[in-house]
Order: C-alpha cells, then structure tokens, then sequence
C-alpha cells in the first residue's frame, strides 16, 4: 500500500522534466559564496551518496534530481519542500561539480550551539587550527564520524564547514559531526585543569609510546604552519608520528587528513586492546 501512494505521488510529480529557471540556477550558484550561504543559512549538496546521509538530518528546502534517481528514492523527494525532475542535461547546468550527479539539494543549515565545555571535556574530540583546504576539512569531519567524534572545535580562520567542496569531500559524514567556530584559543584555555590537548609535533614523543587517554583533545594544526605559536602553549601532550622510510627521500610531512586519521586511530584503538 505504500508503495502504492508513493506510486501515486510520483506520478504527479514526473508529468514532464521541466528547463530548470535561470534565476533558480543564479540561486543555486550564488550559494557558492560563504557571505551567501550565511545570510540565508542554507547550502547545497549533491550526489546520491552526500544527499542520502543529510536528508534525515538536515531540512531540504529544495530538491532536483533525474527522474531515475527520484523512482528509486521517492522518500527523499516527499522530505523537500520544493522538488524538480530535470533531465540529465538541466540538472547539469544547475550543478557546482565539473561531474554533475543524479541529485542536487539545498539543505538549512544548523544552528550552531556550543555544548557545555564540561561534557565535551570527557569526550574525544579534534580542534583545528586554521585548516584552510576544503578538501582536508571535508576529509577531517569523515574521520570524525569513522571514529566515532563527535564535536569538532575550529578557529574563524579554518575554512567553511558549508563550503560546497567541504559538503562534497565529507561523503554526508557531516550528518554525524558537529562542528563549531569559534575563539580556540579562548576555548581550550578554560577547559578543565585535567583536560589533556594533544598535538602533533616533529619534536613530540611517538604517539605508539605514548599515554593516551579516551578523552581529551587532538590538536590539529594549519597545512603549511603547522599549530599556531599563540594555541602552541595550551598543548599538554606533543605527539610525533614517525617514518619508517630509512632513505633520505622521506618526504618532509604528512598531510593533515592523514595525519588525523593515524593520530584517531592510535587513539581508538587503545580502547579495544
């Protein structure tokens, strides 16, 4: 029966693929600027995948998508409150990717509230400190959600958690993360005295000799800078994650989604030995 009213509902829908509007595409794309997506508080997802994982957790305010796509998921298209069949080649001018995918959708963004720094305080959580690639941030809130992390605390400065290349490269692992901006030095300077920050440094104890407790915070530091002098003195535990390449050809650093994702691993995975 229910698969008889969706049947129903989709049949009106699909009547015909309509041309996507020049000004819903001006719309879309204006979404592309952060001054955009703040004042209106929303930003766009794309892709099966990245689309699936939101829609049960943030509102869809608009939908587009081919009509193959919208049959094999017709609840999805009920949660939007605005929904378009595109043909392949409409949905294609209104995407942001070189690669356009079967759906694009415009999420609300959430408003951001900061947990009480007391609970976070006995969770494992990350900080980052003015990571600025897209690319790294959307793979850093995938590792977070692998690990089970739930919060992660960012400077101003670290680049736009609704970035549509942040949105893309999170895979919808952002259905899972929290991420919060704010003053991180101000932040992690009134955390509980028992709270330990650990960072990564080319002169820190190797991270497999090192204690490591199921909370506290993973400090992770700017791609080329690495973490800032003024947040540097706030670090209780200096981790190195060394090279077992003996020829001088080692490479100088690791990047920084790689380097979170062995610090999480390290540290989940002394929960369960």
């Amino acid at each position: 029966m229910v698969t008889a009213i969706f049947g129903t509902i989709l049949s009106s829908l699909f009547r015909k693929a309509i041309m996507i509007s020049k000004q819903r595409i001006k719309f879309i794309h204006s979404l592309q600027l952060k001054k955009n997506r703040d004042s209106l508080h929303l930003f766009v997802a794309e892709g099966p995948k990245v689309i699936g994982e939101l829609i049960s957790h943030f509102e869809c305010q608009y939908l587009a998508s081919t009509q193959e796509w919208a049959e094999k998921n017709p609840a999805f298209v009920l949660k939007a409150k605005e929904y378009d069949n595109l043909t392949p080649e409409e949905l294609s001018r209104a995407s942001l990717l070189r690669t356009p995918q079967q759906a694009l959708a415009i999420f609300k963004q959430h408003t951001a509230q900061l947990p009480p720094i007391t609970l976070v305080a006995k969770e494992l959580c990350l900080a980052l400190d003015e990571i600025q690639d897209p690319g790294n941030l959307g793979t850093i809130i995938r590792i977070a959600n692998w690990f089970g992390i739930k919060h992660i605390f960012c400077t101003h400065t670290t680049a736009d958690v609704y970035s549509p290349k942040v949105i893309q490269a999170t895979m919808g692992a952002l259905a899972g993360v929290n991420v919060h901006y704010l003053d991180l030095k101000e932040f992690l300077s009134h955390l509980p005295a028992e709270t330990p920050v650990y960072g990564t440094f080319l002169e820190g104890e190797i991270i497999y000799d090192s204690s490591l407790t199921p909370y506290g915070f993973i400090l992770m530091g700017n791609e080329g800078k690495g973490i800032s002098p003024q947040i540097e003195p706030l670090v209780t535990h200096k981790l190195f994650i060394p090279s077992f390449n003996t020829s001088s050809l080692t490479v100088e650093s690791l990047n920084v989604g790689v380097a979170t994702a062995i610090t999480c691993a390290e540290f989940r995975r002394r929960r369960i030995i």
